[in-house]
């Protein structure tokens, strides 16, 4: 079991920054899930940790070992790819057990290693057979029992569930998270997925252009966004942000709608432009006020609904109880809960607690 810790870290390739000196320590035991969109960096600082990048500047540490000139072989890591990386003319047993046998591991060791992560990954059944044979979360039940055997401080994961269906990919997310609870292994996992993060961390890394938006909890990055990226990445459906003024005690939007705030969370606000930003479920149907719309599309999920409503020419949603069932074309209005609003300033993107 191992720390990590990132030392203004930083790499570029060629003239081209794409870490700039970040920090960052991951704790023993600690699952951590990096996140952010394509290009963000989150996979290189993975391959850094691993060792299959070298660093420019700065220092990384696992446990109380600098790491920089280690090679990946000695860092003792585990990884696991978002491709699998099986041998194809291997059995699941000796996919599982080549790397054992390549430290020269003795050969009942190998087998109840095997046999332990067989059992807890639910491939017991299946250690004859060729990867060929499988299916696609079979096989990558199987990379992770690769992982598991080594027993190593850190498990690294590069986007594992990127190639499954949406079934297979919610019960083998749900199967590393019962691992992560059951091994009590530091473990990395790198995601452009947010509700992969949401669901799986303990803590989030929230990544843009190779800097730290954000770190915390799930609850705490959904609730208290940073700023206005943190807060359209994180939530599914996105954020929906307008264009506001400080108005007396209260907010102006573009169209002229005013929004009453609490007198002090109003008093604290700059006269400076803002962004209001409202989660879909913070959005309710109401007879008249509040913020005038056009329903343009309505998809039932059985347990609420998401309407997809035009105001001042841009489309926002609303989460409503599947009861309420406005059409397409409806002219409808939407109460704001702005004690579960968030403010932005409108030139920074920095929130406005």
């Amino acid at each position: 079991m191992a720390s990590i810790r990132l030392q203004q870290l930083t790499k570029k390739y060629g003239a081209v920054t794409v870490i700039p000196a970040i920090d960052l320590e991951i704790a023993d035991r600690e699952f951590v899930v990096f996140v952010g969109p394509s290009g963000c960096g989150k996979s290189t600082l993975l391959r850094i940790i691993a060792g299959l990048e070298p660093i420019d500047a700065g220092e990384l540490y696992i446990g109380d070992r600098c790491v920089n000139h280690v090679p990946p072989a000695q860092r003792d890591i585990a990884m696991v790819f978002q491709d699998y990386a099986l041998y194809p003319h291997m059995s699941v047993y000796d996919n599982m057990a080549f790397g054992l046998e390549t430290r020269n591991t003795p050969r009942d060791e190998i087998a109840r290693r095997v046999k332990r992560a067989a059992e807890q990954l639910h491939i017991g059944e299946y250690l004859q057979r060729k990867p060929k044979a499988l299916s696609g979360g079979q096989r990558q039940r199987v990379a992770m029992g690769r992982a598991m055997v080594r027993n190593p401080q850190v498990f690294l994961f590069d986007e594992p569930l990127s190639n499954l269906d949406a079934k297979l990919r919610s019960e083998v997310r749900t199967e590393i998270k019962a691992l992560a609870q059951q091994l009590q292994t530091t473990m990395v996992f790198v995601t452009h997925d947010q509700v992969e993060a949401m669901t799986m961390a303990d803590r989030i890394v929230i990544l843009k252009a190779g800097l730290v938006q954000q770190v915390g909890t799930p609850q705490q990055v959904y609730n208290e966004p940073a700023n206005q990226f943190v807060a359209g990445f994180i939530g599914s459906p996105t954020m929906n942000f307008f264009a506001a003024r400080r108005d007396g005690d209260g907010l102006e939007l573009a169209d002229g709608t005013r929004l009453p705030l609490e007198a002090t969370r109003a008093a604290r606000l700059p006269q400076a432009p803002l962004q209001l930003g409202v989660r879909p479920e913070h959005l309710a149907l109401q007879a008249e006020g509040g913020l005038p719309a056009r329903v343009s599309v309505v998809e039932p999920l059985g347990s609420d609904t998401l309407v997809y409503f035009d105001f001042q020419g841009e489309r926002r949603v609303a989460r409503v109880s599947p009861e309420q069932t406005p059409r397409p074309g409806d002219a409808v209005h939407f109460g704001v809960a702005t004690a579960r609003a968030h403010l932005f300033d409108a030139a920074s993107g920095a929130a406005l607690r």
